[in-house]
């Protein structure tokens, strides 16, 4: 009967810690080493319905970027969402949960190893027997832990964490590092949480780049009406600016920024103006009033989508920012990016003997 692979489950104590990120830096970097891997999301929250089946969304785009044959996807339980857990607390769904895990990811080979994404966080999924926890136990599996990394407050759900996790923790990725807390987690998180038994395998610093979302990706959540180059949607913005100061210092705020979306009243066309000028990726346009034709002839011509909506100024920007905040990594772009950042920051070889996997087995 051929071994079971071993499982290493990918968690995070915080929802948008950079999990999706982690597995694709990390599943690249292991097939670099000659491992097969296979990959799944046992608790599925980004699903679409394609010809009646269910589709995890990222299992779907991971398992296309790291060019993953049938037989190495695993199978997504459940969408968690308020319909399944009406359906729970009803009893309409009784499903045994841990016997289908056993039954789909233990008894199927599927190569020396398996990632696995948990949920959002350590307690999700648990009305299902589906939480990190509960996965981790059933499928004997190891723990990586993705923190967002913002201060030193961050401490606390790491050390709360290490203490439920227990020994199945082979360590931690601090994600989202800001520059000017660098050097304090090099030279007092990092040696103060190896003291307390968990392992830093990886420093990830904050990336503008990965935090960027697609003109796309704002049209969708705005709702937005796209006055010109709607075939630019793919251009990347990686900040957002508001005009609605006086020209000279919208001028003067504007360069300071890059790749930045620019949210304006549609009559403010001086500042319209300032905007296609600068590093703008696209002009957001409140109040649904349409620019003047030398706008979108100068906008066309610099290939920068106008897009138009139905809002207020301050709805549109915490829409734009709440945006930033659940930002996904769909992009090529932002692959190459993460392989980039897990391939300088992360300590492979240390995971790899905290597995028990030497690659030097992984290529016999």
């Amino acid at each position: 009967m051929p071994k079971s692979a071993k499982h290493l489950l990918i968690g995070s104590t915080e929802t948008y810690s950079g999990k999706s990120a982690t597995v694709l830096g990390l599943s690249y970097q292991l097939q670099q080493k000659g491992l097969d891997i296979a990959y799944g999301k046992p608790l599925g929250t980004c699903l679409t319905t394609s010809s009646g089946t269910l589709i995890e969304e990222d299992v779907q785009f991971i398992a296309s970027s790291l060019n993953l044959a049938a037989n190495r996807i695993a199978p997504t339980m459940l969408a968690l969402d308020a319909v399944s857990v009406q359906k729970r607390l009803s009893g309409e769904d009784n499903n045994n949960y841990r016997q289908s895990l056993i039954q789909e990811y233990l008894q199927v080979t599927r190569g020396d190893l398996v990632l696995l994404e948990g949920p959002g966080n350590l307690t999700e999924g648990h009305l299902f027997d589906l939480s990190t926890l509960q996965v981790a136990e059933v499928l004997d599996a190891a723990v990586l832990l993705v923190n967002r990394y913002n201060s030193l407050l961050s401490l606390d759900a790491l050390l709360a964490a290490k203490e439920r996790v227990g020994d199945r923790l082979v360590g931690v990725v601090l994600n989202d590092i800001p520059p000017q807390e660098l050097e304090m987690v090099e030279t007092l998180v990092r040696p103060f949480l190896e003291q307390q038994g968990i392992a830093v395998l990886g420093t990830l610093p904050k990336n503008d780049l990965l935090r960027s979302v697609s003109v796309g990706e704002l049209v969708n959540q705005l709702n937005a009406e796209v006055l010109c180059r709607s075939d630019r949607l793919d251009l990347m913005v990686e900040s957002l600016a508001i005009g609605a100061m006086n020209v000279n210092a919208a001028v003067k705020y504007f360069r300071k920024r890059r790749n930045m979306a620019v949210v304006t009243g549609g009559d403010r066309v001086e500042i319209q103006q300032a905007a296609l000028e600068t590093s703008t990726q696209c002009l957001i346009l409140t109040g649904q009033l349409p620019p003047p034709q030398f706008i979108l002839s100068r906008a066309e011509e610099l290939e920068i989508p106008i897009l138009s909506v139905d809002l207020d100024t301050l709805t549109t920007v915490e829409i734009v920012d709440r945006t930033f905040g659940q930002v996904r990594v769909h992009e090529p772009i932002k692959v190459q990016c993460i392989r980039q950042l897990m391939n300088e920051h992360f300590d492979i070889e240390r995971l790899l003997l905290k597995l028990g996997l030497s690659t030097a087995a992984a290529l016999s």
